[in-house]
């Protein structure tokens, strides 16, 4: 780009960056175009593969709706499991269902929990799964149980908590209308608002930037790294307590999974 072009682009209106970013995102909304839909098959691939001491397949994990009932469950979750007596997350459930009902030692399956270049994550694959099978219906928090209504008020809680060396919070981004970090506009998760269901709702996401599928766990564990916070452990009960506090904040939202960023 020549400098009188470079300058010309510094100088467009912002409509006309937001129209043109849309316009990208359009392009790669084709599924053809989205490789999380390939992630999508390997996690299907390993829902009914059989593995572990118990050599069982997950397909009779029960994620809310009844053993191996996938249409809805992920717009449901995180929710209570009486089998467990705890409010879990899609991973947190996963794991569950791994240990109890296929005999599986998880630990590989926790160092891979995010993919990285030559190594793939099973459980970006499920949850690419999982959530394929919700899409196009509306997020439904589970807030009936006290423990449900315990996590989401825990939840809350964390999201006003500041921290870490910069003293941030998740509320010093997300707490405000028309906040950005580059050319990537904030949600404002204080309130129930359009712009909490929309993000709520496009995650698992295929991020183009990191060419891997990541899931709500990958982008909250990111959050608070880049907020300079000590990393949450996976699968841990702080993330899913703010899980279930954004998808309470996102309620009636569309998901439209896995979805595809920049």
């Amino acid at each position: 780009m020549g400098f009188a072009s470079a300058r010309l682009a510094a100088q467009s209106p912002q409509g006309d960056t937001e129209k043109e970013l849309e316009r990208y995102r359009q392009m790669l909304s084709d599924p053809f175009s989205n490789p999380a839909f390939l992630a999508a098959d390997r996690g299907e691939a390993l829902w009914a593969e059989r593995r572990g001491s118990k050599d069982a397949s997950l397909e009779g994990c029960d994620l809310g709706e009844g053993p191996g009932k996938l249409e809805g469950a992920f717009a449901k979750l995180p929710r209570h499991f009486a089998d467990a007596d705890r409010v879990m997350d899609t991973e947190q459930r996963l794991l569950f269902c791994m240990e109890k009902l296929q005999g599986l030692d998880t630990t590989d399956v926790i160092a891979r929990r995010f993919s990285a270049p030559g190594r793939t994550s099973d459980m970006e694959d499920l949850v690419a799964f999982i959530a394929s099978k919700s899409s196009g219906m509306k997020i439904q928090p589970q807030l009936s149980h006290p423990k449900e209504k315990e996590m989401a008020a825990v939840g809350e809680a964390l999201f006003y908590t500041r921290g870490g060396v910069n003293d941030f919070s998740c509320a010093s981004c997300h707490a405000e209308e028309g906040k950005r970090i580059r050319l990537t506009n904030l949600p404002n998760f204080s309130v129930k608002s359009k712009s909490a269901q929309e993000t709520m709702g496009s995650w698992p996401t295929y991020r183009v930037s990191q060419s891997a599928v990541r899931t709500m766990q990958n982008r909250l564990w990111d959050c608070y790294r880049q907020q300079r916070w000590p990393v949450p452990e996976y699968g841990s009960d702080a993330i899913t307590a703010l899980t279930v506090y954004l998808q309470q904040q996102a309620e009636g939202g569309e998901l439209n999974v896995p979805s595809i960023k920049r």
